[in-house]
């Protein structure tokens, strides 16, 4: 009987957690930080299904980046991509918080951080 009721109650709480989950899957817009002050555009494809995130980001001259370890917990986003420069490699780690049709993302590397926001495409 314990067992059963145990088993009641952690699917109820998992479901909870996946209906909360914020719907992030569309296209995303945001203008990043840059060197030199400067911005770029960058579109962010992304698709939930549950806890997990999917997708791609663009890159430089337009290229797609698969995002990979993408979670979705809540409002909460993370996911990371991996980047090519003159043939030297660099994970880029990305979290955000959803709120409606904006992610108030952050984006780290070793050689730091950055904030932005990212807008869905209606």
């Amino acid at each position: 009987m314990v067992k059963k009721l145990f088993s009641m109650v952690s699917m109820a709480a998992i479901f909870t957690l996946v209906a909360a989950a914020a719907d992030v899957t569309g296209k995303w817009i945001a203008q990043v930080p840059g060197r030199d002050g400067q911005t770029r555009e960058v579109v962010y494809n992304l698709k939930a299904d549950g806890a997990k995130l999917t997708g791609t980001m663009s890159g430089p001259q337009g290229a797609e980046i698969a995002i990979t370890d993408g979670k979705v917990e809540g409002d909460n986003i993370a996911f990371s991509v991996k980047l090519e420069f003159n043939g030297n490699s660099m994970v880029r780690n990305y979290s955000g918080i959803v709120s409606g049709d904006e992610i108030k993302m952050k984006s780290q590397t070793q050689r730091g951080a950055q904030e932005f926001v990212a807008k869905r495409v209606k």
